[in-house]
């Protein structure tokens, strides 16, 4: 009997990286596989922007965790992120005839009717309640309670209609079918944040190459989110003005970078040796470093929605490869003035993996960490024999659609605030449904309107006045014929 696993995908700015791994009973998982592939030729900012090179790179990476496990992979989970993803608030009122209950109904209508917000070129990834207005009160769950006005505050989160159509065809053209499409952001701070950090109000914010992702938290719910299109290789490209090529700055950054570096602890006359031939000031090096890492913190900060800034007493949770930086926690707290504040190096799931990658925790791989812990559904297909015409074959007759392989859709409403993205697929067959449904509504109207067209004839038929006027004309009919 073939093995379950779960299989999931990121596509990061500076590599893709496909996961496979076991939930254990203890509640555990066991990596079984890390794949990755080099990205900066076709993802930007966390964005799809060559689906030919992106395809491609998916296509090795599910050949390549095949080839490692021994087995088909019937479907996947993929991580939503990158450039344009924010959030939005939108405000639904109603307002009720006295001493109204609030229904199941009611709240159902209020979802549908935000979930039904247009935004130009954007979609609604997902949508967290935040909370209702119950006349004057708020209320997490207001169904029972009596009220004159009915208000529903949710969070929208949107993102731009072109990345998401781009991150569905390059799966579709892959013939990779997907299991479920998560937000990265959101799926991330379930396995890195505490319940304590969410109810007592928390800033995240994840580091990455090209991007940093900003969310915030209070009393449990997810309150705001951003991505900013500025990284830690925005650091390494400041570095390049010195001359050097970008792989030498990579390199010089990762060696002597610091994010904060007192003035005390700079000594005149010391250098940085880039080659054997040329070195670089340790204070001009140090300068540039700065910089840019206080730009980054700068923008991450003046997003936070002023409401939130003497909110956040579970203080600020840095996480992603730019929090390896030395003293990026210093730096955090000499501009927010700050003072507590985490480094999460690791998702909160115990994790057993024999992969360095894993094992070195350094944060870079909490995001598929936390990818991998979302997923519920066997990844596995059939295992791979030696037998190349059986493999070609079952290769052949794959799903390639996430329609081909789901039982069922889910409901929107059941997934809302979970970081459940719908898959094109799923939204398009939400949409036949509301065609459908519209279609099945207008016939019935027209049905029903025929309805009470014949009775309303039939009552005229048969009223008093009608039957008289019938009489009267049959009467001046006789009289007429008989003349004749």
């Amino acid at each position: 009997m073939p093995k379950e696993f779960i299989v999931a995908i990121e596509l990061g700015s500076s590599k893709m990286t496909g996961i496979a791994g076991q939930k254990n009973l203890d509640g555990s998982i066991t990596v079984l596989s890390v794949v990755e592939e080099k990205s900066e030729s076709c993802i930007r900012k966390g964005v799809v922007y060559n689906m030919e090179k992106t395809g491609q790179a998916l296509t090795n990476i599910i050949k390549s965790l095949r080839s490692n496990l021994k087995q088909e992979i019937t479907h996947v989970y993929v991580g939503v992120g990158g450039q344009s993803i924010h959030s939005e608030k939108n405000v639904i009122i109603k307002e009720l005839p006295d001493n109204t209950q609030v229904t199941q109904e009611m709240i159902n209508e209020k979802m549908d009717e935000n979930r039904n917000m247009s935004y130009t070129e954007q979609d609604i990834l997902d949508a967290v309640t935040q909370e209702y207005k119950v006349d004057n009160q708020y209320q997490l769950d207001p169904v029972g309670i009596q009220c004159n006005r009915l208000e529903g505050n949710f969070l929208n989160i949107l993102w731009r209609k072109k990345f998401y159509n781009s991150l569905n065809t390059c799966f579709d053209n892959a013939g990779i079918a997907i299991a479920e499409m998560y937000l990265a952001p959101l799926a991330l701070a379930d396995n890195v944040l505490t319940e304590t950090e969410r109810r007592s109000g928390c800033l995240l914010v994840d580091l990455g190459a090209e991007t940093t992702t900003v969310s915030i938290y209070y009393k449990g719910l997810l309150r705001f989110l951003t991505v900013i299109p500025l990284g830690s290789n925005n650091i390494t490209k400041d570095l390049t003005s010195l001359q050097i090529e970008e792989s030498v700055a990579e390199r010089l950054k990762l060696k002597y970078a610091s994010a904060y570096t007192d003035n005390k602890d700079i000594k005149d006359g010391i250098s940085y040796q880039i080659d054997k031939d040329r070195k670089v000031d340790c204070r001009k090096f140090i300068e540039i470093v700065e910089a840019r890492v206080e730009e980054i913190i700068e923008n991450v900060w003046f997003q936070i929605p002023n409401e939130y800034t003497d909110k956040l007493l579970g203080g600020i949770i840095l996480t992603g490869g730019g929090s390896n930086m030395p003293n990026i926690d210093t730096a955090f707290r000499q501009y927010t003035h700050i003072e507590k504040i985490r480094i999460a190096k690791f998702v909160i799931p115990t994790i057993h993996s024999n992969d360095p990658k894993i094992n070195v925790h350094d944060g870079t791989m909490n995001t598929i960490l936390s990818l991998l812990a979302k997923g519920d559904m066997n990844c596995a297909g059939e295992e791979i024999r030696n037998d190349l015409f059986k493999n070609a074959a079952a290769a052949e007759g794959r799903p390639g659609t996430v329609a081909d392989r789901r039982q069922k859709i889910r409901d929107p409403k059941v997934t809302t605030g979970s970081g459940i993205v719908l898959t094109a697929a799923e939204k398009q067959e939400l949409e036949d449904a509301r065609k459908k449904r519209e279609a099945e509504e207008e016939e019935a109207r027209i049905a029903a309107e025929e309805l009470e067209r014949k009775k309303a004839e039939e009552k005229k038929e048969n009223s008093w006045g009608h039957k008289f006027l019938n009489k009267l004309k049959k009467f001046g009919q006789n009289i007429i014929s008989e003349d004749e």
